[in-house]
């Protein structure tokens, strides 16, 4: 098996091309990522219509609670508001504020609820601030009544399934002034080659799998997050060679029981087996992993590890 031959990188100066080349004088393409490429340079013609009017460029700001795995998927959402034109600011007095919520406990609720009343104040002050929601506790159906019942003021909401439409969201939030809210209850689809904007120049999260099948009495992720799905190993080690590529030493696996990945796809692979192939990225110094459940765990993954140069 090797999966180091024949893999596509695409870089930041090549999305851009095609996000340029896209035309908005034609309905918006059905298949992904090209759907998003022309959402977000319909995004950028608004906010550049907008930023010419206030005579300043607009400003975001993402707050995130929760994972690792919120963490990497806010990254996603930074990558996406540059993209579009808006510039990153590190507190909420910004024309774009967005929660990344988190629901394992009940206190990472009331938080965002609090927040939530600081934000409606500086919505007075600022009528054409955007506010949005997503993430896990926009899983939960009573939460998003809440929202629309005592806070609708907000803007968007989306949940944790169809991230990959943020700028397609972004577009209707600018163009609507009533509450836009997208949430899925589950999906099989994985979009590839997505604006990302890194926290760290030296590292990198890396999510090789979504969504949990063990339904533990004390645990709400499979409900929120969905069932497991595996990400292709040629594309996770594409990634992985893009962010090497850009600086990157250190990667983390991410999903929400890596020790199973690979028993959706197509053609299995074991997680061992996985880890076996990023070894191989020259330039990769260490690899890291999470979560894992006792559960799935084999003689050949502690073969592996035991075996292995860079994972720790």
């Amino acid at each position: 098996m090797n999966l180091m031959e024949n893999t596509t990188l695409l870089f930041n100066d090549e999305m851009e091309n095609i996000i340029d080349a896209m035309d908005l004088s034609q309905e918006a393409p059905v298949e992904e990522p090209q759907r998003q490429y022309w959402f977000m340079k319909k995004a950028r013609q608004l906010v550049k219509e907008q930023s010419e009017k206030l005579g300043r460029p607009l400003t975001a700001n993402i707050t995130t609670f929760g994972c690792q795995m919120n963490a990497r998927d806010s990254e996603k959402l930074v990558g996406i508001l540059e993209r579009i034109g808006y510039v990153e600011v590190p507190d909420e007095n910004a024309d774009f504020v967005i929660y990344n919520t988190c629901t394992v406990r009940e206190n990472a609720n009331l938080r965002v609820y609090g927040r939530l009343g600081y934000l409606h104040s500086l919505k007075k002050k600022n009528p054409h601030m955007m506010i949005g929601l997503c993430g896990c506790m926009m899983q939960e159906p009573q939460v998003v009544e809440k929202l629309k019942k005592s806070y609708s003021f907000v803007n968007l909401i989306f949940g944790t399934h169809n991230i990959y439409k943020f700028a397609e969201l972004v577009v209707s939030s600018l163009l609507s002034d009533r509450m836009i809210i997208d949430i899925w209850k589950d999906t099989d689809k994985i979009v590839e080659d997505l604006p990302v904007e890194r926290k760290y120049p030296f590292k990198s999260g890396v999510n090789i799998m979504f969504g949990c099948n063990n339904f533990c009495s004390y645990c709400i992720v499979p409900y929120v997050r969905g069932r497991e799905r595996s990400r292709n190993p040629k594309d996770i080690v594409r990634e992985i060679e893009r962010l090497v590529k850009d600086g990157v030493v250190e990667v983390m696996l991410l999903g929400q029981n890596v020790n199973s990945y690979g028993k959706n796809l197509d053609e299995p692979m074991t997680f061992a087996q996985l880890l076996t192939e990023i070894e191989k990225i020259e330039g990769l110094k260490r690899i890291r992993f999470m979560t894992s459940h006792p559960k799935d765990l084999s003689d050949e993954l502690i073969e592996v590890m035991k075996n292995s140069k860079k994972i720790l």
